[in-house]
């Protein structure tokens, strides 16, 4: 059992070591290298590659997402861009390519009204549906070789200094002028530039300098060529792929108007906020005099009754005070009553009649001089009485 047992395991031992060893002899190791993926501006930015690639060559290059106007012998490259969507946009780009600016476009220009095609002369046209056996349309190559062509000389062939274009379409340019530089094939026109006013347009009709496509066929050169660049030439990239966002639109054109707003919003808050503490120390809350409990009630009742009510006061409490010193008051007659008290107090009998008598509205300050009268007829009714007390005791 035993000498089972080793037989069994050698056998695996020699099998495994046979493997390994053909593993060994058939195996190769070799450095593959990798492309990392994009950072950074490489990451954003669609043109990085290209604008490397022409500062290299000697050109002054910018990548931007809203127009501005460059110098008039400077080169704008536009991918993604809407011709129509701006008028006074498309008349600053138009005026200044014919003031002398280098326009180049791809085929990813978006031109609905066909605007641009009607002011550059240059347009896209498709080819006629067409089919092949299965029913599907035949897809087009991957890269093109096409001859150029210069102002005053045509192509001789192919083999005439080609340059390779990759990512075409199956369409084909036609230009309504003689081209200053074009590129073509049997198909047609594949890049064209023609005069415009001072300055040139040119077409490529393919996607060539955008992300990594500057390093298929022969772009670089194709670039070279459709910009007419020069060493110091000043190159800006044009792109609405990655437009900024409607915050950072309004903050760049409305920073004033934003940060009022903003200090307004804040002020609004900051007044509305809830506080910690009371704004001001509370008051006291001490007892009123009597004094002041009765100028209030009589500013109250004033204010809500016409001064009647307290009228009607000032003659009951004058009434209380006669009948304590005049002896059968309550039985009198109204005119006995106004002679009593004329007699006790000394006042003006009509006085005194037209100011018990005559409760009817009163401005603020006849009620005042009508009420000063009553309180002092009071008064003066009970002097005797109270001196009578006083020398009783």
């Amino acid at each position: 059992m035993t000498r089972k047992r080793l037989a069994i395991s050698l056998l695996v031992t020699v099998s495994i070591a046979l493997f390994v060893f053909w593993i060994g002899n058939n195996t190769s190791w070799e450095d593959v290298k990798v492309p990392m993926p994009p950072k950074g501006q490489a990451l954003i930015n669609p043109f990085y590659a290209t604008q490397r690639f022409a500062e290299t060559l000697g050109a002054r290059t910018a990548w931007d997402r809203m127009l501005t106007v460059p110098s008039a012998d400077a080169v704008v490259v536009v991918s993604s861009w809407h011709w129509s969507l701006s008028k006074s946009r498309r008349f600053a780009l138009e005026q200044w390519v014919e003031s002398g600016g280098r326009l180049v476009m791809d085929d990813r220009l978006i031109d609905p009204s066909d605007e641009f095609a009607d002011w550059s002369g240059v347009s896209v046209h498709l080819p006629a549906p067409e089919s092949v056996e299965g029913g599907k349309a035949a897809p087009p190559p991957v890269c093109r070789r096409l001859a150029q062509e210069f102002s005053g000389q045509g192509a001789t062939g192919f083999d005439a200094d080609p340059l390779m274009l990759c990512h075409a379409d199956t369409s084909w340019l036609q230009s309504r002028q003689v081209p200053q530089w074009a590129l073509r094939d049997t198909k047609g026109l594949q890049a064209v530039r023609v005069a415009k006013g001072r300055g040139s347009v040119t077409v490529i009709n393919a996607d060539a300098f955008v992300r990594r496509a500057i390093f298929d066929g022969d772009h670089g050169r194709i670039f070279a060529a459709a910009t007419g660049l020069r060493r110091g030439d000043e190159v800006h990239f044009l792109s609405e792929d990655d437009y900024p966002s409607l915050l950072a639109l309004t903050w760049r054109h409305g920073a004033p108007v934003v940060g009022m707003a903003l200090t307004l919003l804040a002020a609004l808050l900051w007044r509305g906020a809830i506080r910690f503490g009371p704004p001001a120390p509370p008051t006291i809350a001490a007892r009123r005099s009597l004094a002041d409990q009765i100028r209030g009630t009589g500013r109250f009742a004033l204010r809500h009754g016409s001064g009647q009510s307290l009228h009607a006061a000032s003659v009951r409490a004058l009434d209380e005070a006669a009948q304590r010193r005049i002896n059968g008051y309550g039985g009198l007659t109204r005119d006995e009553r106004i002679a009593a008290l004329a007699r006790v107090t000394g006042f003006d009998r009509d006085s005194l009649a037209a100011a018990i008598h005559h409760p009817g509205w009163r401005t603020a300050g006849e009620l005042r001089r009508t009420l000063s009268l009553l309180e002092a007829a009071r008064r003066q009714t009970l002097i005797r009485e109270t001196r009578l007390e006083h020398g009783t005791r």
